[in-house]
């Protein structure tokens, strides 16, 4: 028992635990230990002595009458005693007492060792296990590196972060890129679980637009301080993004801190995202005015936004000329795509009648009306 306890240290140090946690799981270790071994239905408490650097391993047994049927149960009858029994043990032993036997696993032979050693093993791995969840879960939504160690067949990707495995599902990679064993890549923690099962799982994620935002905040200093905040973004993976930026200080302009002298910055981003375009736009709470800068590069000639019962805007209309139509929908609709996802809203587009075609209704309604006076005075 004592060679166990002194590797106490050993065991924190190299798993990067703290000591205390470590003997908490031995603790939980012998007690599992004792079920396993002495029997499952007693109550067993485990305690060290910080001094002799001893374990100690009790049974608690309840003090009952005389005539108690639970004596006469044999899987139960350990865990109780009887008061005129107890009475020799302690004389102002009353009912419903608790007394405590002291067991030593040493007694039950190499079953109880090797129940023991597994258990300790169990124990310190779901320690590990918690420690590492704890520290990976905080990490949600922020960037991780690592080495590819592995493409499987269905092309999800495993790389090495740290002290653990991570996977990058191919629904989460951008569309279009493929990587190999040794190759180095960036990617975001998208979710963390855990089980008994499979241990601690990691899933990586290169699509999501948290993944645009964190890219951003390494490369612009701006983000990455705070002066500049990103307030939404929508992304298509690999094909397109949208930002929406707000500039907490009044000399500094969102969008130019954040494309770069000769678009350096986003560009660098850009990059990592296989060519991704990046539309970085000013971020207005006027929601009018935040539809018409999201559905650039389209010129458009008015805004009118539909609100539920809680006075939120669900809806766009958008009038504009019908030559700004294509330019406004994007190739493939992905324009007013990303526009919707940013906006939160269903944008609806309508076409400008010509000048030429209000010219034409003018002039109709003003035949109409000198038809209607004739026909008056006919």
């Amino acid at each position: 028992m004592e060679k166990i306890l002194d590797i106490v240290d050993a065991i924190a140090h190299e798993k990067g635990l703290k000591p205390e946690n470590v003997l908490e799981a031995l603790k939980t270790a012998f007690v599992q230990t004792a079920k396993r071994v002495i029997n499952h239905n007693f109550t067993f408490e485990a305690d060290i002595d910080n001094k002799t650097k001893k374990m100690h391993l009790f049974q608690t047994i309840i003090v009952v009458a005389d005539d108690d049927k639970r004596l006469q149960d044999t899987e139960i009858a350990g865990g109780y005693i009887s008061l005129s029994d107890a009475i020799k043990l302690d004389e102002d032993v009353e009912l419903e007492d608790q007394l405590q036997i002291d067991h030593s696993l040493e007694d039950y032979g190499r079953t109880a060792a090797g129940r023991l050693h597994n258990e300790i093993e169990y124990h310190v791995q779901r320690l590990v296990e918690n420690e590492l969840y704890n520290k990976y879960n905080s990490k949600i939504g922020t960037i991780v590196t690592g080495r590819v160690t592995l493409v499987d067949s269905d092309q999800n990707t495993y790389i090495e972060v740290d002290e653990v495995r991570a996977v990058l599902p191919m629904k989460n990679r951008i569309k279009g890129e493929y990587f190999k064993v040794g190759d180095l890549l960036k990617a975001v923690v998208r979710r963390v679980n855990i089980d008994k099962t499979n241990g601690i799982q990691i899933e990586l994620s290169r699509t999501s637009p948290k993944f645009l935002e964190q890219l951003l905040a390494l490369e612009v200093p701006e983000i990455a301080d705070g002066v500049v905040l990103i307030e939404k973004a929508a992304r298509i993976p690999g094909e397109r993004a949208k930002i929406a930026l707000l500039s907490m200080h009044p000399q500094v302009d969102a969008v130019g801190a954040t494309v770069g002298v000769k678009g350096v910055r986003i560009n660098a981003v850009s990059e990592e995202l296989l060519g991704e375009n990046i539309d970085c736009i000013e971020y207005t709470t006027v929601p009018e005015l935040f539809v018409a800068r999201v559905m650039s590069p389209a010129i458009i000639s008015h805004i009118d936004i539909e609100r539920n019962e809680k006075n939120e805007p669900v809806k766009a209309i958008v009038t504009l000329p019908s030559d700004q139509k294509s330019k406004a929908i994007g190739k493939s609709g992905i324009n007013i795509r990303l526009a919707s996802m940013l906006t939160g809203m269903v944008i609806e587009l309508v076409e400008q009648e010509s000048s030429s075609a209000q010219t034409n209704s003018a002039q109709e309604e003003q035949k109409d009306g000198v038809d209607a006076l004739q026909a008056l005075f006919s």
